[in-house]
C-alpha cells in the first residue's frame, strides 16, 4: 500500500485545472505552467519557483504569523495590507500620535518605529519528503507507531536543514491528511520597521460595513522596511546599525492597470481550506457552528462599538480587537449563505452515495460511513468547545489574573473594563441557555446559586482576584479535560480515516486535479479579472474608482468619513500620472482561489510584474474555504495605482515612489 499511495501522490498535479479553482505547490509550477501559459501568462516555470537562481518566490515573505507581504524594492521595501499590520499601527498609536486617525509616513530611514516580534520570513525551498518521513513504516503498524515515526524522521529532516546557515527554521507539513509531506525552510528577519501607512479612513475605508462585500473602496496597504546585518545581509535581531535589507528579487510594478478578462497570478500564504471533507461536517459549520458563532459575536461587537463611539481613546485601544472579532464575524455569514445556496451538502451526498457505490468490495469501503458516524459524536463535543471558545472565553479580565498577569502593560494599555463587565453578563447568560447541560461544569449553577444572578456574580468577578481566577481557571480546567480532549481523539480518528478517504477519492476519479488544503505555506493560483453576477438582475464591474469613494463619504460616519485633502483632490482633479478615464482606480475583482494567510498577497500580471495586493473575497463566495464556486468565488485587490496615488498625492511621501521600479506595460 505504501509504495501505491505514493505513486498516486506523485502524479496528482499532471493535470489541468477546471476553471480557475487551485492552490498549487510552486515546486510543482512545471505541472500548471502549460495552463497558465495557455491563459496568458508569459514567463516560465524556473521564473515562478526557483532554488538555483532568484525567482518570483524570492520577493514574497510570510509577514508576522498570518499574512503575506512582498518586497517592492533593493532597499528592503516591503508592502501587505494595512489590517495584516493593523496591531503595530495600533501599538505605536497614542491620542496625541494617534496613527490609526491621521496615518503614519517616516519621511527618512531614522523616523522607521521599530516593530518588535514582527518577523518576514522568505521560503528558501521546499522538497517532497514524503519517502524520508515514513522511512520504517510498514503496513500493519499502527497510528501511534506511525506517528513516532514521522515525528522522528521529521525532527532529524528540520535538524539537518536549519543547521546550514543562520536565521533559518524549517517545518514538515503533511498534506492531503498525511498522505504527502512537504520540507519547508525559512529564512526569517526579525528587524522590521513601520515605514507608512494611511489613515483608517482610507487604510479602512468603509470598515466593517463593506468587509467582504463589492464593490469595495478600500486602500487596504502598509509599508515596511526588512533590515538585517551590515556586513551579510543576514538576519539579525534589532539594531540601529542595522542596515535595509538586499532581496534576492523584488517586485517590479505595472502602472499599465487592469481590464476585465487580463490574466492574474497570486503568490502567497493562503491559511486553511477544508475542500475534502464529508457532507456531515460541512452540515456542522452550516447549522450548529456558524449560526451560534455569529450570534454570540454580535453580542460582542456591540458593547465595543457602544463605547469606541463615546471615546477616541476607547477606539484606539479597541480598534485591533473589533476587527479580530467582525472579521471571521462576517465571514461566516457568507460562508453560511454560500453553502446553502450551492446546496453543498446535497451535493457532497451525492458524490458519497456514488463513491460508496464504487468502493464496496475495496478498501474503501465502509470508510464514509465510518467517518459518518465519528462526525455525528464529533458534533456535540466540538459545538461546546466553540461556544465555550466564543462565550466564556472571551472575558478578558478573568484570563488575565489566571495567567499570572502576564505582559501586565500591554493588557492594560488596551483594556477597557466597562466592556469586558458588560460582555460578561451577556455571554455568560447565553452560555447558560445554549450550552448543553451534559456539558456545563457544576461550577455555573453554584456560583448562581451563591449570588442569586449573573450581575452579582459579574460583581464578584471583578472585584476579587481570587473569583476571576477561579472563574477563567474552574472553566478552562472542565473544557481542557472533558471536552477538548476528547475533540482533539475524535479528530484524530476522523484524519486518519481522511487518509484513506483521499486516498479513495483520487482512486475514484483518476482524471480530476486534485491539490492539497491550504496550510499557511506558500502557494501560486490564477485567474483573471472578472465581474460576477451576485443575484438575479445584478452585475457587479470588476473595477472601483475614486468616484465611488466620493459617492460614499459622509463626515457623520466614522467609516465612511475620508480626509479632507482626498476630497480636495478628487475637486481638483488633481490625479497626478495615476489617473484614468477622470478618476483613480481602486480595487478590482479577479478569480483566483484565495483563503485568509493571502492577506497581502501580490496580485501579477503576465509578465510577472505587480498589479495589485490581495486583501478579501466576496462575501458570496467566503465559503470557498469549504466548495468552490467559480460563478461567485472572487478575491478582491488594492489596484497598486491607488496605492502610489496616496503615497504620492496625499502622504505627500514620493521618496519611497523613487526606490521603486515602476513599468507602464
Amino acid at each position: 500500500m505504501k509504495k501505491i499511495f505514493l505513486s498516486i501522490f506523485a502524479s496528482i498535479v499532471c493535470f489541468t485545472a477546471a476553471a480557475d479553482e487551485g492552490m498549487w505547490l510552486p515546486s510543482l509550477v512545471q505541472n500548471v505552467i502549460g495552463d497558465m501559459q495557455a491563459k496568458g501568462f508569459k514567463l516560465s516555470a524556473e521564473d515562478v519557483y526557483s532554488v538555483n537562481h532568484a525567482s518570483l518566490k524570492d520577493a514574497v515573505v510570510l509577514f508576522g504569523g498570518g499574512c503575506t507581504g512582498e518586497m517592492i524594492s533593493k532597499e528592503g521595501l516591503l508592502i501587505t495590507n494595512h489590517h495584516c499590520g493593523y496591531s503595530y499601527i495600533q501599538r505605536h498609536s497614542s491620542v496625541e500620535h494617534d496613527y490609526l486617525k491621521d496615518g503614519f509616513w517616516a519621511m527618512n530611514r531614522s523616523e522607521e518605529l521599530p516593530c518588535p516580534g514582527l518577523t518576514v520570513s522568505f521560503l528558501e525551498y521546499m522538497d517532497d519528503v514524503t519517502a524520508q518521513v515514513l522511512a520504517g513504516w510498514q503496513e500493519g503498524m499502527d497510528e501511534a507507531e506511525r506517528e513516532k515515526i514521522v515525528k522522528k524522521n521529521s525532527d532529524k529532516l528540520i535538524a539537518d536543514a536549519v543547521s546550514k546557515g543562520e536565521g533559518l527554521t524549517a517545518k514538515v507539513a503533511a498534506l492531503f491528511y498525511g498522505n504527502q509531506y512537504f520540507l519547508y525552510v525559512f529564512k526569517v528577519y526579525k528587524d522590521v520597521r513601520m515605514v507608512g501607512a494611511p489613515p483608517s479612513s482610507i487604510g479602512k475605508f468603509g470598515g466593517e460595513t463593506d468587509n467582504w462585500m463589492w464593490p469595495r473602496h478600500t486602500g487596504d496597504f502598509s509599508m515596511f522596511r526588512v533590515y538585517a546585518d551590515p556586513k551579510t545581509n543576514e538576519p539579525a535581531a534589532y539594531s540601529e546599525n542595522n542596515v535595509p535589507f538586499v532581496p534576492k528579487r523584488f517586485f517590479e510594478i505595472s502602472t499599465k492597470g487592469v481590464k476585465e478578462g487580463d490574466f492574474t497570478f497570486i503568490y502567497g500564504c493562503p491559511g486553511s481550506t477544508r475542500e475534502y471533507i464529508t457532507s456531515n461536517a460541512v452540515n456542522y459549520i452550516e447549522k450548529l457552528s456558524n449560526p451560534y458563532k455569529i450570534e454570540l459575536r454580535t453580542i460582542r461587537l456591540e458593547k465595543m462599538k457602544k463605547y469606541m463611539e463615546q471615546s477616541q481613546a476607547v477606539r484606539i485601544q479597541y480598534s485591533s480587537k473589533y476587527s479580530g472579532v467582525a472579521n471571521s464575524w462576517k465571514k461566516w455569514q457568507g460562508e453560511e449563505k454560500g453553502i446553502r445556496r450551492m446546496k453543498a451538502v446535497d451535493r457532497k451526498k451525492d458524490y458519497e452515495a456514488r463513491f460508496k457505490k464504487w468502493a464496496k468490495g475495496s478498501e474503501y469501503e465502509g470508510v464514509v460511513e465510518t467517518l459518518d458516524s465519528l462526525q455525528t459524536l464529533l458534533d456535540k463535543y466540538q459545538f461546546a468547545n466553540e461556544y465555550y471558545s466564543e462565550s466564556i472565553s472571551t472575558i478578558e479580565y478573568p484570563k488575565f489574573i489566571m495567567s499570572g498577569k502576564r505582559n501586565a502593560e500591554a493588557f492594560w494599555k488596551d483594556y477597557y473594563q466597562p466592556i469586558d463587565e458588560e460582555i460578561f453578563e451577556s455571554v455568560v447568560a447565553m452560555y447558560g441557555k445554549n450550552m448543553p447541560k451534559e456539558f456545563v461544569p457544576d461550577y455555573y449553577g453554584e456560583k448562581l446559586r451563591q449570588y442569586g444572578s449573573i450581575a452579582e456574580w459579574r460583581k464578584a468577578v471583578f472585584a476579587s482576584e481570587d473569583e476571576a481566577a477561579e472563574f477563567a481557571r474552574t472553566f478552562a480546567d472542565y473544557y481542557s479535560k472533558n471536552v477538548s480532549k476528547k475533540v482533539r481523539e475524535l479528530n484524530a480518528q476522523i484524519t486518519l480515516l481522511m487518509r484513506t478517504y483521499m486516498r479513495g477519492q483520487m482512486a475514484f476519479e483518476p482524471n480530476k486535479t486534485f491539490y492539497p488544503d491550504a496550510n499557511l505555506t506558500l502557494r501560486i493560483a490564477y485567474g483573471h479579472v472578472q465581474g460576477y453576477h451576485a443575484m438575479d438582475a445584478v452585475y457587479y464591474k470588476p473595477s472601483s474608482t475614486l468616484t465611488g469613494i466620493i459617492e460614499k463619504d459622509n463626515p457623520n460616519i466614522f467609516d465612511y468619513n475620508i480626509p479632507q485633502r482626498l476630497r480636495d483632490l478628487y475637486a481638483a482633479k488633481d490625479f497626478g500620472k495615476w489617473g484614468s478615464n477622470g478618476s483613480v482606480p481602486v480595487c478590482f475583482l479577479a478569480t483566483n482561489h484565495t483563503t485568509g494567510g493571502n492577506s497581502g498577497s501580490p496580485i501579477i500580471n503576465a509578465d510577472g510584474r505587480l498589479i495589485g495586493i490581495n486583501f478579501d473575497r466576496v462575501w458570496e463566495g467566503t465559503m470557498s474555504d469549504v466548495v468552490f464556486d467559480p460563478d461567485h468565488c472572487r478575491n478582491i485587490s488594492l489596484d497598486i495605482r491607488y496605492a502610489l496615488f496616496v503615497i504620492d498625492k496625499v502622504a505627500g511621501a514620493g521618496h519611497l515612489l523613487n526606490e521603486m521600479v515602476l513599468v507602464n506595460e
